[in-house]
């Protein structure tokens, strides 16, 4: 059944009015996709784990490398927890990570990729400087007729700009510039539309490129009708590894050491690797993440949290195995053992950490499942011998369950196509806003891919959609 049904044409005049993304397209739905209350129930419940995992990482992270011990009760320290973390970034960066003016700044836009299966939710990722933002908030207006799109109309809008307003609690109009690299192009369309409607709105938020900021004394400033304006807060949108193409990243680390400017997402690496997903399932920690969470935090998290691991190559006594999957039923010595496993048991993902040009968009991805035996042994091999700067995580593949939703077909129809059930795969990207540390969920972005798709992301074949909530419980599904 299809609420609020959107015509084809008009979804297309509004994307070809306003083109979010370049080079980019997808399907196009008449309809949000419908979740059940219960889902929505827990996408908020997995916002609230996810910033009580940040605070948990952070203090892991420092007390890890200052060398504390990490338990109320009994001896814990972990000096590799940080050693892992810090492989093959910059000195400067991790001075900076650590310094006392960082302590306790979290990201203000937390956003899980959430895979739905069998099982339920399967949380694979938790990403800090997420894209989406403003394609979210234009298709929460676009679909906004329909009363039950979460979030409403402009949930997304305001929830992004008090997540940084709030960072300058001083200022009652602050000034706050959204940078975008050239590494990150592709998204600066949604984010000058992000920027244009909140100075419609009367606020001063401007998108820019790094090289229109200019340093001046101890401030950064952008120009203002002539003059230099200081900056208030920075939303970065650029991976920490394309620091050093952002030629004012010096004068932003200086700003924020002097209290001239605050910085979003934090300038953390530790707190954009994917690996702090396999520190949560490590059996050496798992009292100390029983300790430092609530305790329902705790159990979502051991539920949706595939089991993943750290790839590390390591010559093991003869009485040790790794801390690693099994092949043929019995554990194993070296990861060149696991590329000799048959397809069934190499249902894992293989994936960059982070701090690098292919940890994000699934450039990196290696699905052991959908390879050959050859490839995934060199998949691998490549994991070990970079692991001294580059760490790869393995990660346990839950396969996301076929769904089906109502798609415009074809799209190559210039009239108005048809509108077709068709069968696909479902990944969730909820927005959560971070303010005043209280998290918020603002809006969902659904990616419906088709089927015989093993990894779910944004492609042309792929429906991008928001969220709404239904009422039965059984929204969308079909059985394998």
């Amino acid at each position: 059944m299809i609420a609020t049904a959107l015509e084809f044409r008009e979804i297309r005049r509004a994307f070809e009015e306003q083109p979010l993304f370049e080079d980019k397209s997808w399907q196009l739905s008449p309809a949000a996709w419908e979740l059940t209350a219960k889902q929505v129930r827990e996408i908020e419940r997995i916002g609230e784990a996810c910033l009580a995992f940040h605070k948990a990482l952070e203090r892991l992270y420092l007390r890890a490398y200052e060398g504390q011990n990490l338990l109320r009760n009994r001896k814990l320290t972990a000096p590799w927890v940080a050693e892992f973390l810090d492989r093959g970034k910059p000195g400067p960066l991790l001075e900076h990570a650590r310094s006392k003016r960082t302590r306790g700044v979290l990201p203000s836009v937390i956003r899980p990729d959430l895979l739905v299966t069998e099982e339920g939710f399967a949380l694979t990722e938790i990403d800090s400087v997420p894209g989406g933002i403003g394609l979210t908030a234009f298709l929460n207006r676009l679909y906004s007729g329909d009363p039950t799109v979460i979030g409403g109309a402009d949930a997304m809008i305001e929830g992004f700009y008090r997540s940084l307003a709030d960072m300058a609690p001083d200022k009652e109009l602050p000034v706050i510039a959204i940078l975008v690299s050239d590494e990150a192009a592709t998204y600066r369309p949604e984010m000058e539309w992000m920027a244009g409607v909140l100075r419609e709105q009367g606020r001063k938020v401007y998108c820019l490129h790094p090289s229109e900021v200019i340093p001046l004394g101890n401030t950064v400033c952008l120009d203002a009708e002539g003059s230099p304006e200081q900056i208030d807060v920075i939303y970065r949108f650029w991976e920490l590894f394309d620091l050093a193409n952002v030629p004012i990243a010096q004068y932003i680390l200086d700003a924020w050491e002097d209290s001239q400017l605050k910085v979003t997402p934090p300038m953390r690496p530790f707190q954009e690797e994917k690996m702090a997903l396999a520190l949560f399932h490590h059996h050496i920690l798992e009292e100390y993440w029983k300790e430092s969470l609530p305790r329902a935090d705790f159990e979502l998290l051991s539920q949706i949290i595939p089991k993943s691991w750290i790839v590390e190559p390591a010559d093991l006594p003869p009485n040790a195995v790794l801390d690693a999957p099994s092949v043929g039923g019995k554990p194993i010595r070296s990861w060149e053992e696991l590329g000799e496993a048959s397809q069934k048991e190499r249902d894992y993902i293989l994936k960059i950490s982070g701090f690098h040009e292919e940890a994000w968009g699934a450039r990196s991805v290696l699905y052991g499942g959908d390879t050959s035996r050859g490839r995934w042994r060199e998949g691998l091999q490549e994991a070990c011998a970079r692991s001294d700067r580059n760490p790869y995580i393995l990660q346990e593949y839950r396969k996301p369950k076929r769904l089906r939703h109502s798609l415009y077909w074809p799209r190559e129809e210039e009239e108005e196509p048809a509108v077709k059930e068709v069968e696909g795969r479902l990944r969730l990207c909820p927005y959560y806003f971070v303010s005043n540390n209280t998290v918020r969920l603002s809006g969902i972005l659904a990616t419906f891919c088709p089927a015989d798709k093993k990894i779910i992301h944004g492609m042309r074949d792929a429906a991008m959609l928001p969220c709404r909530q239904g009422e039965a419980e059984s929204a969308n599904r079909l059985s394998e």
